[in-house]
């Protein structure tokens, strides 16, 4: 097995034990990719967000049935052309896809916040209370469309588990038992809720300062 599957497989069995962070690892992994082939063949940034989004969503959904049999990279390529061409149809438009996965990542999305020297002035302090007060309402306003979205849809159970979870506190074993459900939900639903909320936000149009992690 090569480097890049025994890396795969050990995110896939970390995100199969609720490790919330396995999550982030395989969004940054694969995330820039997976946009830059969707963008090429749709031609628009946000929806391109919307597919990759579905896609890590629909992996998510299939994780159950992920047997490892395949290569992690083709695996998230096929969900994602599928969910490509279903908005393609949406949109009346004819897919003609080609099933690849040479895009490639252009450069680290990361973007580092440094202060020079060891004293911060009064500007830096300014721009970062600044920075906290517009994180605070891109999230609540992120919180608030994802929530109406769910009560649309009547997705009562991940609202009742989003609730034991970030309002009450609650750990992911003691949410299951209240509501019925397998941890592996609970935790599925976690990192649902945390990928929605991070395309909502990407789609508000920040200031790169805001969020540079996005």
């Amino acid at each position: 097995m090569s480097e890049s599957n025994t890396t795969d497989a050990q995110v896939v069995q970390r995100i199969r034990e609720g490790d919330a962070r396995a999550w982030e690892d395989l969004i940054r992994r694969y995330e820039g990719r997976l946009l830059a082939f969707a963008e090429s063949r749709v031609g628009n940034r946000a929806a391109s967000e919307d597919i990759v989004q579905e896609a890590f969503v629909g992996f998510l959904t299939s994780l159950p049935n992920y047997d490892g049999g395949r290569p992690l990279e083709s695996y998230l390529f096929s969900i994602c052309a599928y969910k490509l061409t279903d908005h393609l149809r949406r949109e009346g438009r004819r897919p003609a896809l080609r099933l690849d996965s040479s895009a490639r990542r252009g450069g680290d999305e990361s973007v580092a916040w440094q202060l020079p020297g060891s004293a911060r002035p009064a500007s830096s302090i300014a721009r970062s209370v600044e920075r906290k007060r517009l994180e605070a309402v891109a999230v609540q306003q992120a919180i608030e469309e994802q929530i109406e979205r769910w009560k649309e849809r009547g997705d009562w159970a991940k609202l009742k588990c989003l609730e034991l979870l970030f309002v009450r506190g609650v750990s992911n074993k003691q949410t299951a038992e209240e509501l019925g459900l397998s941890e592996q939900q609970v935790a599925n639903y976690k990192s649902d809720f945390q990928i929605r909320l991070k395309a909502i936000i990407r789609r508000q149009n920040l200031n790169e300062e805001v969020f540079p992690e996005l």
